[in-house]
């Protein structure tokens, strides 16, 4: 099942945090034999230097912005199209001008330490991550950061900063305001805990942006010309959607 986003998303930045090379501490299941750990923030490029690097903060996006793309922008982009580690800039709308995936953590990203094995995970993995892991329904839930919405995943090992609750699932507050909401200094408690937060990054289409909800690659390939990715919204998670491979999406590295 191809999985649709809907609306727009606005941007903002955010006040730093500092991860020894670009690590977040919590340690995830991805299988019945493997661990991970997350990268401190959403993969971003700068078309002009060539430059990679993870957001500053986990909470951050860079939005609208996205629909600057090109070889030459002196701004930084964070969509990007299928296995695009080797051609970021890429905005073809023909799904089938995608057909080979380059892994995004084989580049050098400038915070990202020296020599770590950088990489995306697979569907099969996003699902183990979100399903299948102990207590997996305890451990995601939609909230929102700093501002931000977006989901939160929290740790095989989790232990619940004093002062502070998590409520798993999509409950909301009413129609509009999450249950799990934490100001920077509360999520900070949370992040030093081992708590990973994925920002709704939205999508682009070309060079138009078409979605504001939560829409992450897996390096999965669906068929020659769509690819498996990680889909939620403040009601649902989806972690087998495929869509077409020309879609900018959000990209999140682990090790």
């Amino acid at each position: 099942m191809a999985c649709t986003a809907l609306t727009m998303l606005a941007c903002a930045g955010g006040a730093g945090s500092a991860n020894k090379d670009g690590l977040l501490p919590g340690k995830f299941s991805v299988s019945d034999t493997l661990q991970v750990q997350f990268s401190q923030g959403n993969l971003q490029y700068q078309p002009a230097t060539h430059t990679w690097r993870f957001a500053e903060n986990q909470f951050d996006t860079i939005g609208e912005q996205n629909k600057l793309i090109a070889d030459d922008y002196e701004g930084w982009i964070d969509l990007f199209g299928w296995g695009t580690g080797a051609a970021p800039t890429k905005t073809s709308t023909n799904n089938q001008h995608y057909p080979d995936y380059t892994e995004w953590g084989a580049n050098a990203i400038s915070n990202g330490g020296e020599n770590l094995p950088w990489r995306t995970l697979t569907v099969k993995e996003w699902g183990y991550l979100f399903f299948k892991r102990t207590d997996a329904k305890f451990k995601h839930g939609v909230a929102e950061v700093n501002g931000r919405d977006g989901m939160i995943l929290l740790p095989d090992e989790w232990e619940q900063p004093e002062g502070l609750n998590f409520n798993p699932g999509f409950t909301r507050r009413g129609k509009a305001a999450y249950v799990n909401c934490y100001t920077l200094e509360q999520w900070q408690t949370m992040e030093q805990n081992g708590a990973v937060f994925l920002p709704e990054a939205g999508a682009r289409r070309g060079t138009k942006m078409v979605s504001d909800c939560g829409d992450y690659w897996s390096s999965s390939a669906y068929n020659y010309a769509q690819a498996y990715d990680v889909f939620f919204s403040s009601i649902y998670v989806q972690t087998d959607c495929h869509g077409g491979n020309s879609y900018g999406k959000a990209v999140r590295l682990v090790r």
